[in-house]
């Protein structure tokens, strides 16, 4: 009776009681004891995710006074560093063994000086950077060393809610770690982290130090690069979010080429297609797609022939989901690609060919607004395929909006809990509200507000 129960619990693992019988993924190892392992997947996939720990300095804030000699010396104050040293740790995945190029992200190495990696084999080596996004918080940095071994990329928009993934990082600086789960949710937008989000959600335990990590199915394919947690302890809750590698691939080959990301700008605002919407244009109940909301005067969309109201439902031959699809699209484009439309204009399907312009940017100085912006300079952000506010791309220390706690590379998303879309708007909430300013604003992922009278 004892080996019988022993068999049956084995056939269960396997998923093979009954008529039909479960072949287990690639990679998933069944050993002589008759349980499925993940081992044979480990071992593929551990050399190609390194550890990395940075070290550099940053500006400490503090209040302007102390940067007055006077008021120091006046009051006794002794001198404090303008900045302080920091160190930190992630996770990054070897994607090109010949060149030694190391995916990470860039919050993971933003402001290094010195950039350490280490092997599961235990090597250390020093690493220099590639090049950086942050708008998409990817960044490639370069090691020599033989003997490297890189994760093949997988495919990510072939991924499906339910798909089993492991991820594999350094968590809390313990070192190389691995954890399983699913994949819980696709196509996330609209969290804030990234100016372009499209990020796979999983239940794979996720925790900091696994920035930069490995997302990998079970065939020992890169899909993701996890990136960030949910949490109101800021450990894992089940709640991760790692970037699609199809979007990192596309990233990487601009940061490898350039150093940088060279988006280019069509000149749209897009929208998504809401129920009103469809049935107010008359469309099908099952259509997708963005529509065009605006179309900016003098824009390649306009030289190619776009207009306000054209439902986009495809571009370059991959089909549109909605309007935060269509921007991170448009944003893997850069300056000089040709971009083919295929939008809905009265019915009727058409083909347009836009070709990308150089972005362009609109300042405004805050002074020209009220006072209480005097010292800051504010600018569009990511033409055409931001989420919208205005970037404070400007400021001056010392001044009212310093000394509020606005700092340079803010996002501004709201005067007076009004949502702003850009200068024009940001400008017209301000001249609105002439004694008193509450401003909700994004810095490194993060939400804020200030308030200034």
């Amino acid at each position: 009776m004892r080996v019988l129960v022993m068999a049956l619990t084995a056939l269960l693992a396997l998923g093979q009681v009954g008529h039909t019988q479960v072949a287990p993924a690639p990679l998933l190892g069944v050993p002589l004891q008759g349980f499925p392992t993940l081992a044979p997947l480990v071992k593929k996939v551990a050399p190609g995710v390194v550890n990395i720990a940075v070290r550099g300095r940053i500006a400490q804030q503090r209040n302007p006074l102390f940067n007055d000699p006077f008021f120091r010396r006046f009051f006794n104050v002794p001198d404090v560093p303008a900045e302080r040293e920091f160190r930190a740790a992630g996770s990054g995945v070897i994607v090109d063994a010949r060149e030694g190029l190391v995916i990470t992200n860039r919050h993971v190495v933003e402001h290094a000086d010195e950039i350490t990696v280490t092997l599961t084999d235990g090597r250390r080596l020093r690493a220099r950077p590639v090049g950086s996004d942050p708008d998409t918080d990817v960044a490639v940095i370069k090691v020599t060393a033989d003997g490297l071994i890189a994760l093949p990329l997988g495919d990510s928009d072939k991924l499906e809610v339910g798909d089993f993934v492991v991820a594999v990082g350094n968590p809390f600086g313990l070192g190389q770690t691995i954890t399983s789960g699913i994949v819980s949710a696709l196509r996330r937008t609209g969290l804030g982290i990234e100016g372009y989000e499209d990020f796979i959600q999983t239940d794979a335990p996720i925790n900091p130090g696994n920035s930069g990590g490995a997302l990998v199915d079970l065939r020992g394919e890169l899909v993701g690069i996890n990136t960030a947690i949910v949490g109101p302890t800021g450990g894992n809750v089940g709640i991760g979010f790692a970037i699609p590698v199809n979007m990192v691939r596309d990233v990487m080959a601009q940061l490898v080429q350039f150093g940088e990301v060279r988006r280019g700008q069509l000149g749209i605002v897009p929208q998504d297609l809401t129920p009103d919407l469809i049935q107010a244009m008359g469309l099908s109940d099952q259509q997708t797609g963005a529509v065009i909301a605006r179309v900016d005067p003098g824009s390649a969309a306009e030289r190619a022939g776009l207009k306000g109201g054209d439902v986009v439902t495809e571009l370059g031959g991959r089909p549109i989901r909605g309007a935060a699809d269509l921007r991170n699209k448009i944003g893997l484009l850069h300056v000089g690609d040709v971009a083919e439309l295929t939008v809905l204009r009265g019915g009727q399907q058409l083909i347009v060919h836009a070709t990308l312009t150089t972005p362009v940017r609109t300042l405004v100085e805050g002074s020209k607004l009220s006072p209480l912006l005097d010292g800051a300079t504010f600018g569009s952000t990511r033409p055409d395929t931001s989420a919208g506010g205005v970037e404070i791309v400007a400021i001056q220390p010392g001044s009212t909006v310093w000394v509020a706690g606005l700092r340079k590379g803010d996002i501004i998303t709201s005067v007076n809990q009004q949502e702003v879309a850009g200068t024009d708007e940001f400008a017209a909430k301000v001249k609105a509200s002439p004694r008193a300013l509450r401003l909700n604003g994004i810095r490194d992922g993060n939400a804020f507000f200030v308030v200034l009278r």
